[in-house]
């Protein structure tokens, strides 16, 4: 392109030969061509355009657009991009990511995505006399994206008929249990790892917002809005995702049952902050029943006990005013896969 730019005939577009050109404009171009990233100059009212080498893959197999207008260029898409490039033209840059465009480089309509900005070129006494494009396609990850995406989703959806099969084999398996609260505590357990995966599922299953997945936990729990979360956004992983979610269901539960949930009036706080490497969870229930402390500790307690593992610390204390838990583990075990 810097072969092809120097061989322009460039008296015949509006920008006149390279010897009349300001030296903003020759400073510029010459910037360009020596980069290897996307580039491409718009210059002067008629947006005459000068572009370098790794901006050819952006035109595919387009008519020649050195020299040419930039909306002749992309005249199949201006109404989308121009009035971005007039912004430019009037001063303001706009940067946008995975712009999604339908574009004809190659005989045919194609969609494609472009990350890009668009930015005001201005002489020495601040006028704005051109734009820069700075530009990468982004059409290839847009579509990796979209296609993990759906298989994420199929994952869900499968994960769920998995649960589900789990749930019919538990029903009938048990059937004849005559303890039928455990048959269906085990059942609820399944009902809320459930949530949990819709809460991964949301995020590709990379990890899952605390704040997030409490909620979805407690929502068949909460039906008269008791319970108040407090916290800052933190992100943990699958494994602790499944952890949280059954612990915060065994203590709705018990809240339901026994504590501050199984009367109107009750409240709990759900609180969690992070305290150096350490992410500290403050369940607090009041206004409820006195509860007294459990002369045996059943499955769910037991669950709660395990905290999240390897370094992490279970507290619960059965108060007069209410039950209290505090639970602490270290982030980094949190955060892995």
């Amino acid at each position: 392109m810097a072969r092809l730019v120097r061989e322009f005939d460039w008296a015949d577009t509006p920008l006149g030969s390279p010897e009349t050109w300001p030296p903003e404009l020759k400073t510029v171009v010459g910037f360009v061509l020596e980069t290897h990233f996307p580039k491409a100059v718009v210059w002067g009212p008629d947006l005459v355009t000068i572009y370098n080498d790794a901006f050819l893959p952006i035109l595919g197999d387009k008519p020649e657009a050195l020299g040419r207008s930039f909306a002749q260029v992309w005249a199949e898409v201006w109404d989308q991009i121009g009035p971005i490039a007039q912004r430019a033209l009037a001063g303001e840059a706009t940067f946008i990511e995975d712009f999604p465009l339908v574009i004809d480089r190659s005989g045919r309509p194609e969609q494609a995505w472009f990350t890009f900005c668009y930015s005001p070129l201005r002489l020495a006494d601040g006028t704005v006399a051109g734009m820069m494009d700075t530009v990468i396609e982004t059409t290839a990850t847009v579509r990796v994206r979209a296609e993990l995406d759906l298989l994420t989703q199929e994952l869900g959806h499968r994960l769920k008929n998995v649960l589900a099969m789990v749930q019919a084999m538990a029903a009938q398996s048990l059937k004849d249990v005559a303890e039928r609260d455990a048959v269906e505590a085990f059942t609820d357990r399944v009902v809320a790892l459930g949530r949990a995966h819709d809460a991964l599922l949301a995020q590709s299953w990379s990890a899952a917002d605390l704040r997030r997945v409490a909620e979805a936990t407690l929502s068949p729990l909460d039906g008269l809005n008791q319970v108040r979360l407090q916290g800052p956004d933190i992100q943990i992983g699958p494994s602790a995702t499944m952890t949280l979610s059954l612990i915060v269901y065994e203590l709705a539960t018990n809240a339901a049952k026994y504590g501050a949930l199984s009367v109107p009036e009750g409240r709990v706080d759900l609180s969690w902050r992070l305290a150096g490497e350490m992410l500290r969870i403050y369940w607090r229930e009041s206004g409820g029943p006195t509860v007294p402390p459990q002369s045996r500790t059943g499955f769910g307690c037991r669950l709660i006990d395990m905290g999240f593992g390897a370094g992490s610390a279970v507290d619960r204390r059965y108060r007069p005013e209410g039950f209290e838990a505090d639970l602490e583990a270290p982030m980094r075990n949190l955060q892995d896969h």
